[in-house]
C-alpha cells in the first residue's frame, strides 16, 4: 500500500473511525455466516443517524471466493456474472441488507473502468471498516475504497467550469451518479449528501484530484457518462429481477425502498408475489411514470 499518499491516509482514518457496538455486532454476524469473509463495510446514510431503531442499515460483505462464500453453485454464479447479490439481515432487533463482492470485484468496481457507477459512486462517500478478517484484508479494502474518489474526480472535472470549486466538483459528479442508475430518491438528495459534510469532502478533494487519472476531453466525459447512464439503467433492472430469486421478499423490499425515498406508497398485490419477476416488470411502467424512479 502507498503509505505516503494522502488519499490512503485519509481514507484508512475514515474507514477506522468508531461505530455504534449494534452495528460492529451485525456485521461480525453477516461476517460469520459466510466462510470467505473478509471485510465487511458499513455505509450509507444510517451512517449519519443515531438512533438505528426501524431503519434499514447497509453493508458491503468482501469475501475471497464467492463459491466458499455461499455454498451454492448457482449463487455463486449469479454474484459472479451480474454483483452483487444482495441479501436481508436481522440481528438483536435491527434490520439490514448486505451486497457481496469478491475482493477483486470490488476493487475493480471502485475504478474507472467499472461499468456502472453503482460502487464507487456510494464508496466515494463516507463508510467504515465494521469488521475486518486480518491486516492483508484491511489493506486491500483500504486500497479498493481509494480507488473511488479518483474516479468520481476522473470523469467530472472535464466538465466542470475552471472556476468551479472541490463542492462544485463533487455536487456535478453525484448529480452525475443519480442520474446514471434508476433511483427513488429526490431530486435533492446529490446535494443534501455533500452538504452533510463539506468539510470532509473539501479534505477529500485535493487528494482525489491528485490521483485522478489524466483529465479526459469534456467531449470524452460526456461520452462516457452516456454509457454509464445507458448500462446502469439496464443493470439496475437486471438486479432487480435477480433479487426476486436471491432476496426473500424481494419485490416486497422494492416497495419499501422506493416508497421510503420517493414518498409515493407502493402496493404489492398477491399476484405479484406469487410471480415477482413478472410483478417486478409490471410494476416498473408505473413507477416510471409517476416519478417514484427516475
Amino acid at each position: 500500500m502507498r503509505e505516503s499518499s494522502p488519499l490512503i491516509r485519509l481514507v484508512s482514518a475514515e474507514l477506522a473511525l468508531p461505530i455504534d457496538p449494534r452495528v460492529a455486532a451485525m456485521a461480525a454476524a453477516i461476517a460469520a455466516k459466510h466462510p470467505s469473509a473478509r471485510a465487511v463495510l458499513f455505509y450509507g446514510s444510517c451512517l449519519r443517524e443515531t438512533r438505528l431503531d426501524g431503519l434499514m442499515l447497509d453493508f458491503y460483505l468482501i469475501v475471497g471466493d464467492y463459491r466458499e462464500a455461499f455454498g451454492k453453485a448457482w449463487l455463486a454464479t449469479a454474484n459472479r456474472l451480474l454483483p452483487p447479490n444482495v441479501f436481508p439481515f436481522e440481528h438483536d432487533g435491527l434490520v439490514a441488507k448486505y451486497a457481496v463482492l469478491s475482493e477483486a470485484d470490488f476493487h475493480r468496481l471502485n475504478g474507472p473502468e467499472a461499468e456502472t457507477v453503482s460502487v464507487w459512486a456510494r464508496f466515494a462517500q463516507p463508510s467504515r471498516l465494521a469488521w475486518i478478517a486480518d491486516n492483508a484484508a484491511r489493506e486491500a479494502t483500504i486500497a479498493a475504497v481509494a480507488r473511488a474518489a479518483p474516479t468520481l474526480f476522473t470523469l467530472t472535472l472535464p466538465l466542470t467550469s475552471r472556476d468551479a470549486g472541490p463542492i462544485d466538483v463533487w455536487r456535478e459528479g453525484f448529480a452525475r451518479t443519480y442520474g446514471a442508475e434508476l433511483r427513488a430518491e429526490r431530486t435533492n438528495r446529490p446535494g443534501s449528501v455533500v452538504d452533510a459534510d463539506p468539510d470532509r469532502y473539501d479534505r477529500f478533494a485535493a487528494a482525489a484530484g491528485q490521483e485522478a487519472e489524466v483529465r479526459l476531453s469534456a467531449k470524452d466525459a460526456e461520452r462516457r457518462w452516456r454509457q454509464l447512464t445507458r448500462q446502469g439503467k439496464a443493470l439496475t433492472v437486471a438486479r432487480l429481477l435477480k433479487a426476486t430469486f436471491t432476496y426473500a421478499d424481494g419485490i416486497d423490499y422494492l416497495a419499501w425502498k422506493i416508497g421510503r425515498h420517493s414518498g409515493h406508497a407502493i402496493e404489492i398485490k398477491p399476484w405479484q408475489r406469487r410471480h415477482p419477476i413478472v410483478g417486478a416488470l409490471t410494476l416498473l411502467p408505473r413507477l416510471l411514470a409517476r416519478g417514484a424512479i427516475r
